[in-house]
């Protein structure tokens, strides 16, 4: 917000400029409206409340509003950590609040709250310390009020106050909301009758109410065409689900001692069945961390993950872009809100697991093979299969965020073509350069060439996750390392992807190449296809074409029970080299480099964790009754025998 140019801050706002009666505002006390110009979406009250503000001066009112409102958050992340349900363990306690107060800084409603004209921090400021903080029903319910007269939809926790016993303070929350609500209508009558009554509480004020910003079941039923009396019976339908189960849910944690679960699920009913719910009005979600989900201690971090990734990430990089995703990604906010009021079926205090989760079952430490090798103890190899969710989530991620990185990575033709014939002129001077030889060898056999422009197209992403599923499925504890091993790699070759951009043979001027791939190129206005807008087609250098199909062939050759299994595996990355010469896609060096990061990857892992055996302990029974987790079979970890004369 700071970057914003002086002259258009709170250019989206426009108050009006006088009250009726003061002689302010064009024509001798006619009152523009407060909605007539720029994207205000806020109640009438709430631009009573900061209409004095637009007489400030621009530099100072953005600096203030700015340092203001991250105030705000931090206040809000020291009441919600003092809110946590007891007993609080001494970590929690010493770090709930600067994470909380961290992660709401970069989260999506935080960064688009710190807009001019925006309130939306206020009013989550205001219940939470009414709830916690505010000694007395009265000065509590007072402050419930103030923050639903900003947001109507917030005039949801009167309810909650009433069914869990403080009814002085849901009286008092009504009676305030309707004296701020008449008070606006007395000062800005015609601003009044816009929002309430010809925008239905704000519909359609600060953009189209179909937008993407606008994250309420409303907003969805527009988004997939639904429109007249069909959607607006519907809508009602389904904002009466949402708040009878999140309602009856929220009193359940609060009546259980989880008063902070119960606001932050009464604040997700509220976004979700307002008309227009923005995404900086959904800072309840991540408020939503402070329940318990799971019962096995290795799934109590699905829940906050899947969060965090929501709050803070574009929906583009959680989900790929289908058609057939698009009512999904479109409404990940959404979703996470109904989720958290409706459908997570958030631990009970009473429940066993809730201070004592079903263990994590780790390796036993086994003898290194190499001796000199130093071995990280504090990363364990865990034998457990891990939560899907989890692993999809950071899996898809994982790939987005490579996938932008290595797109952000230099492309600078001229540094790029200069690299090119640098590798060209190594091999050369090493007898490497095969690439023109192959290229046109398989150009001129048919058949050879579709033969390897399917494998280069179809194998690449294919393979490696077959294997990783079928690891998953059937070896969880050897699917650990090979994920890690293959996570590691990537990340070292985006480093390579930024140091030494390189051009491919089939983008080198002057050499001859066939792009067999993408069809003839015009290098002096390169249109690389498809690939084009998505991918950085400088970016060859290490190949992880190779680097990943040396990996599968590593993992298969190792792991596979059968013969042929291990001859297929072996047989990938020798396919896959000479599809990526043949193709012009890719120079020796870059399989050269390719196999360096796997092998760093492999590298890492060892070092990292280390060669561990299986647990040594029979399952353990717990009070309840209730077994934990039996041992993984012995076929589901890496055998790691001691050898002889090592040291561990």
């Amino acid at each position: 917000m700071l970057r914003v140019p002086p002259a258009e801050w709170l250019g989206g706002f426009h108050l009006p400029g006088g009250l009726p009666g003061s002689g302010g505002g064009a024509g001798g006390g006619a009152v523009a409206s407060v909605y007539d110009v720029g994207q205000f979406a806020g109640t009438p009250f709430a631009g009573l409340v900061l209409k004095p503000l637009v007489g400030l001066a621009a530099p100072s009112l953005e600096v203030a509003w700015t340092c203001v409102t991250l105030l705000f958050v931090a206040a809000i992340g020291l009441v919600a950590a003092r809110g946590l349900p007891d007993p609080v363990p001494r970590r929690t306690a010493l770090l709930a609040a600067p994470v909380l107060t961290a992660l709401m800084m970069v989260s999506l409603p935080v960064r688009e709250a710190a807009s001019p004209g925006r309130t939306a921090v206020v009013p989550v400021l205001l219940v939470l310390l009414a709830v916690f903080r505010v000694p007395g029903d009265r000065p509590a319910g007072f402050l419930v009020g103030l923050a639903a007269a900003l947001q109507p939809a917030l005039l949801l926790f009167a309810p909650l106050l009433w069914l869990t016993g403080r009814r002085p303070a849901a009286r008092t929350a009504a009676v305030t909301f309707a004296a701020a609500t008449a008070l606006s209508w007395a000062a800005l009558p015609r601003d009044s009758w816009t929002y309430w009554v010809h925008h239905l509480a704000g519909t359609g004020l600060g953009g189209a109410p179909d937008g993407l910003a606008n994250q309420s079941v409303h907003g969805a039923l527009l988004r997939l065409g639904l429109t007249g009396p069909v959607e607006v019976l519907l809508y009602a339908a389904l904002a009466g689900l949402v708040v009878w189960f999140g309602l009856r849910r929220a009193v359940r944690y609060a009546r259980d001692g989880q008063l902070l679960l119960a606001v932050a699920v009464t604040g997700c009913v509220a976004v979700a069945v307002s008309p227009t719910g923005w995404r900086h009005q959904l800072l309840w979600v991540l408020l939503a961390v402070a329940g318990k989900v799971g019962k096995r201690a290795a799934d109590r971090r699905v829940w906050p993950v899947a969060v965090v990734l929501a709050m803070t990430l574009p929906s583009a990089v959680l989900l790929p872009n289908l058609t057939a995703l698009a009512p999904v990604r479109d409404n990940v906010l959404l979703l996470t809100a109904v989720a958290a009021a409706c459908a997570v079926p958030f631990l009970p205090r009473s429940s066993p697991y809730w201070r004592d989760p079903v263990p994590t079952d780790y390796g036993r430490p086994a003898q290194a093979r190499w001796s000199r090798v130093p071995l990280l103890p504090f990363w364990r190899r865990v034998l457990s299969r891990p939560n899907l969710l989890l692993e999809l989530l950071l899996i898809r991620v994982g790939y987005s965020l490579y996938s932008h990185i290595r797109a952000a990575a230099p492309t600078s033709r001229s540094l790029a073509e200069g690299n090119g014939s640098q590798i060209l002129g190594i091999e050369r001077a090493l007898g490497l350069d095969i690439e023109h030889a192959v290229n046109h060898a398989v150009v001129d056999t048919p058949w050879l060439e579709a033969f390897f422009n399917f494998y280069y197209t179809s194998f690449h992403f294919v393979v490696p996750l077959t294997i990783l599923a079928v690891l998953y499925w059937r070896r969880p504890g050897d699917y650990r390392w090979a994920r890690a091993s293959l996570g590691l790699a990537t990340v070292l070759a985006l480093a390579g992807f930024w140091l030494y951009p390189l051009a491919p043979p089939r983008l080198m001027p002057g050499l001859g190449f066939v792009d067999t791939v993408h069809g003839p190129q015009d290098l002096a206005n390169p249109s690389y296809g498809a690939m084009t807008a998505i991918s950085n087609q400088y970016a060859a250098m290490p190949s992880l074409h190779f680097g990943w199909s040396l990996w599968c062939g590593i993992v298969i050759v190792v792991l596979a029970p059968k013969g042929w299994q291990k001859l297929l595996g072996a047989l990938h990355p020798l396919i896959t080299v000479c599809a990526i010469v043949a193709t012009a896609n890719h120079w020796v060096l870059d399989a050269v480099g390719g196999a360096v990061v796997v092998t760093a990857g492999f590298g890492l892992v060892h070092v990292l964790s280390g060669p561990r055996g299986l647990h040594a302990s029979l399952p353990a029974q717990r009070g309840d009754g209730m077994d934990r987790e039996a041992p993984v079979p012995p076929d589901t970890a890496p055998a790691a025998q001691p050898v002889a004369g090592s040291r561990p």
